[in-house]
């Protein structure tokens, strides 16, 4: 079962993924409830002012997968993390709940956008575990923030340049659980977003495949 869903509207510079959780008939709801929600938005042509209304367009759908999961015979925690891109006029804007993340490729150089909403992204913060421990610790799938998890959600927001040459990877955790940021340099500062796009996910096939795979790829021109 897929629980990811994607939104591609290049034409209108925005993009993101969701990755859902819940279980069948759960996870996939409520990742389409927050790619449903950002299609719907208003472009203003401002930045500022279409990420504001990015939040509040999660804040709204968090509240209705709370109602959603209590009305449900057994209540249960129905939710997704998302992770978003805006660019206009030669600036971005990423926002994000949850461990699905967004990355920037400028002159063969990687850099993590967002951080993990995450019990291990904690512990590594707090000094209790090493960096490298995180991928093969046994709660690595604990996650502290989601849309959907709690009454009160906070979404975070990063932005800078978006520079002609950048490339931007919006990823859920299938992927950056089994290929590491060095790997995902290489694809994408060698080869164009769609052939770069099968490289990592023939990567991710290669090696099982334990999770749903969700990825875009945006190219500043």
């Amino acid at each position: 079962m897929n629980e990811d869903s994607l939104l591609e509207c290049t034409e209108r510079g925005l993009w993101a993924v969701a990755d859902g959780m819940g279980g069948h008939e759960a996870g996939e709801v409520a990742s389409a409830m927050v790619v449903e929600a950002l299609a719907g938005l208003p472009i203003t042509n401002n930045l500022e002012a279409d990420t504001a209304n990015a939040v509040s367009a999660m804040i709204r759908v968090n509240q209705e997968l709370i109602v959603l999961a209590r009305s449900d015979i057994h209540p249960r925690t129905i939710g997704s993390t998302v992770v978003g891109l805006i660019i206009r006029d030669g600036q971005y804007r990423c926002f994000w709940a949850g461990d699905s993340r967004a990355y920037r490729v400028r002159r063969g150089v990687i850099r993590q956008l967002t951080r993990d909403h995450s019990l291990v992204q904690d512990l590594v913060e707090a000094g209790m575990i090493a960096p490298d421990e995180a991928h093969n610790h046994p709660n690595a799938n604990v996650i502290t923030r989601a849309v959907g998890a709690a009454e009160t959600l906070i979404v975070d927001t990063v932005g800078g340049e978006a520079r002609p040459g950048d490339q931007f990877l919006l990823a859920s955790d299938g992927l950056t659980r089994l290929v590491d940021d060095g790997e995902m340099r290489d694809e994408l500062a060698e080869f164009e977003p769609s052939e770069a796009a099968g490289k990592l996910l023939d990567a991710v096939l290669v090696r099982g495949a334990p999770d749903n795979v969700s990825l875009i790829i945006t190219k500043v021109v």
